[in-house]
C-alpha cells in the first residue's frame, strides 16, 4: 500500500493570501500546504480523498494518471472544489468514475455541481460518476473502507478507517472531537493521520496540543498531522512532536 499526502493545508492553504507572516515568506518548501487531500494506491486500485481546490496541481505535481474511486469526508469547499476535474479522468479511462460519502455530501455536490446529472453533448464534458451513499463498511474491489462519523463545525463529516493487504490506516482531516464510538473504530492501526489546525483552540478543529493528546490515546504504532494553517513552522514544530508522532507536509509518500 502507498499513499501521498496531496495537500497537507487548511482551507486557505499555505501561504495565505496577503499574509507577511514568517511561515509565509519561508523559502523551506515543507510550509508550502495545498488544500488537503489524500492518495492511495493498493490492490490494483488508485483511490483520492477529497478533491480540494487545488486537486488538478495536485494530480500532476504527484503524476496521477488513474483515479478508480473518490471518497468525500464532507462538504466543505475546501474539500469539494476540484470536482470538476475528474471529468479528465473519465476522459482518459472512457468511464464512469464511482464516488462515496455520506448521503448529506452526497446531496451537496449534486446541489454545487447539478450538470453532473446531465447527459452529455457533443463538445461538451461533465464529470461522469456513481453517486454511493455509504454510511457502513464498503469495499472497493480489495480494500476495505469503513466511514467514520467524526465532530466538525455543524455539517456530517466523515474520516475513514482504510485495510488493505495486511495493513490499516485511518484519515480524518477536519474534526473537533472523537466520541467514544469514533475512538472505538481507529484502534489498532498502522497509520493514523488527523487534523491539526494550530497550536491555539479553534471552535471546529482540534489544536496541536488537543490532536497529540487523541494520537497518543489511539495509540497507532505511527501517526501523521495534516489540515496545519500558517501558524505552524514544520520543523520547528516537528521537533518538538513526541516519539511516533509528526507533522505530513505536501508530496510525503509512505509505503505501508
Amino acid at each position: 500500500m502507498k499513499i501521498i499526502f496531496l495537500g497537507t493545508g487548511t482551507s486557505i492553504g499555505v501561504p495565505a493570501i496577503g499574509c507577511d507572516c514568517a511561515v509565509c515568506l519561508s523559502g523551506d518548501p515543507l510550509n508550502r500546504r495545498r488544500r488537503a487531500s489524500l492518495y492511495l494506491e493498493t490492490c490494483g486500485l488508485n483511490v483520492i480523498i477529497d478533491t480540494a481546490p487545488d486537486f488538478r496541481e495536485q494530480v500532476l505535481a504527484y503524476n496521477i494518471k488513474r483515479l478508480d474511486a473518490v471518497l468525500f469526508t464532507h462538504a466543505h469547499v475546501d474539500h469539494i472544489l476540484g470536482f470538476d476535474d475528474i471529468r479528465r479522468f473519465n476522459q482518459v479511462q472512457k468511464a464512469s468514475i464511482p464516488v462515496y460519502g455520506s448521503a448529506a455530501t452526497l446531496a451537496d455536490l449534486s446541489r454545487i455541481f447539478p450538470y453532473i446529472h446531465r447527459p452529455e453533448k457533443p463538445g461538451l464534458s461533465y464529470p461522469r460518476v456513481t453517486l454511493n451513499a455509504v454510511s457502513e463498511q464498503f469495499v472497493i474491489g480489495g480494500l476495505k473502507v469503513t466511514p467514520v462519523p467524526v465532530r466538525h463545525a455543524d455539517i456530517p463529516t466523515y474520516g475513514y478507517r482504510l485495510e488493505a493487504e495486511g495493513v490499516s490506516l485511518a484519515y480524518v482531516p477536519d474534526c473537533q472531537e472523537l466520541d467514544g464510538k469514533a475512538s472505538t473504530g481507529l484502534q489498532n492501526l498502522d497509520l493514523m493521520i488527523l487534523d491539526t489546525l494550530r497550536r491555539r483552540p479553534h471552535p471546529t478543529h482540534l489544536n496541536l496540543s488537543g490532536s497529540i493528546a487523541v494520537l497518543q490515546k489511539l495509540g497507532a504504532k505511527k501517526s501523521y498531522l495534516t489540515h496545519i494553517c500558517h501558524e505552524i513552522d514544520h520543523r520547528q514544530t516537528n521537533a518538538e512532536l513526541p516519539p511516533g508522532i509528526s507533522l505530513a507536509h505536501d508530496g510525503l509518500t509512505l509505503d505501508l
